[in-house]
Order: C-alpha cells, then structure tokens, then sequence
C-alpha cells in the first residue's frame, strides 16, 4: 500500500483529500504545519507528497526543495494561486505536478495514481532501493553511507558508520566489546578493544541528544553495548 503524506493547513481541504485517497487504498497522513511536514518528510518512509504552497511554520516551495535534495519520490503542489510565475518555480524547484484549487477530489486522485504509476515503472522497478535502516529518528543509508539525525545529516567517518550500523542492524542484542572489536576491526588492528569504547563515545556526540543519558546506544556494565530499539 502506498503512503502519502499531505501537508496542508486548511484541516477541511486535507480531511476531504485523505478521504478520497483513502477509498482509493492509499495510507495517508496529514501534517498542518510546514516545518513539522518536513520534517517527518525526510525521515518517514512515503511514497509521494502533496504540498499546499502557503503554509505556517515553512512554504511548500522550501519543503519542496529540501524533499528533492534527499528524495526521489513524487511531489505534487496545491495553491489558490493561479500565476505561472508561481508553477513555473514550483516545477523548477522539483515538484512533478502543480494543481490549482479548486480542484475536484477525484482529479487529485487520478494524478496520484498516475504519477506513483509513472515513478514505480521508471524509476522504481528499474534502480534497486538503497538498504536503510531507520530506528525513531535516527535513520542510515547503508548504500550511500549517509546519517540523518532526526532529519540532519551528520558526519561519520568509516569505522563509526560501520560501528553504527552492526549495532542498527542487530537492536537489543549486548555486544561485548570484543565482540565489536573483532566484528568491525577484524584483523586490521590488533589488541587494544579501548578503540571500541573511544568509538563509542564519537558517535553518542553526534546521535545522542544528551551523552549522560543515551537514548539509543545503552552501556551494559560490566558486559559491553546495546542498541535500544
């Protein structure tokens, strides 16, 4: 089932979208304000957007804008506004669609399908989906090595990123710390598992919104490390 989110501040207008797209067995979510649309745009998991243009918090020109820099999905712009000024940089800032209210229900929900229709047979079934792992708002992208801290990237170098990832991929199991050591390091070092906890310590500095009181990365005294699911 595709998901869809809206963003959009007039609650009648998003209410009656998610109605029709819902009969058409879409799974839809509303968001009022831009800035926390956004925000669950790029660290969610949907299939295509639909963005009205003035909205509080962010305009759907700069959502739309900060959507294309990470994602590749379909965003469709709604507005009142009629100019082509106003399309013409929607479209050039990346949306593939831009509806002009009113417009009725049922069109909306044919250029949805059409465009999901289009991106599965052009781009979905023929770019294999990057491997990403996402635990509250925390998400990586194995393929590309990237980390969104709930929706900034952050900087990690190899040994952090692959550390991260092992304990992503295996949530609420405890790791010793020769465990890890001989899990990341293999053979490329030899002896001293403090590397891991220094490790440790690095990439808490850049997920971790306090360091004293881990949300993800939980030390196991006397044992090793845990991730927290």
């Amino acid at each position: 089932m595709s998901r869809i989110l809206i963003v959009e501040d007039e609650i009648a207008i998003a209410e009656l979208e998610k109605d029709y797209l819902e009969l058409s067995s879409f799974e839809v979510d509303i968001e009022t304000d831009g800035r926390k649309g956004l925000e669950r745009a790029l660290t969610e998991d949907f299939d295509l957007f639909i963005l009205d243009l003035m909205l509080p918090g962010m305009d759907g020109f700069s959502i739309c804008k900060e959507i294309r820099e990470r994602k590749n999905v379909p965003i469709l712009m709604v507005s009142a506004k009629k100019d082509d000024i106003d399309k013409i940089r929607g479209l050039g800032l990346g949306a593939d669609d831009y509806i002009t209210k009113p417009f009725s229900p049922s069109e909306l929900v044919a250029r949805v399908k059409a465009h999901l229709t289009r991106y599965e047979r052009l781009v979905g079934s023929e770019i294999p989906k990057n491997e990403t792992i996402q635990i509250r708002g925390l998400r990586i992208d194995k393929t590309a090595r990237r980390v969104w801290v709930n929706g900034t990237e952050r900087q990690f170098t190899t040994k952090e990123f692959d550390l991260l990832a092992f304990l992503m991929e295996h949530p609420d199991h405890v790791y010793k710390k020769e465990e890890l050591f001989r899990e990341i390091w293999n053979m490329e070092s030899i002896g001293d598992i403090a590397t891991v906890t220094v490790h440790i310590k690095k990439i808490r500095e850049k997920i971790e919104f306090d360091t004293s009181k881990p949300q993800y990365i939980e030390t196991i005294w006397g044992v090793g490390y845990r991730f927290k699911a």
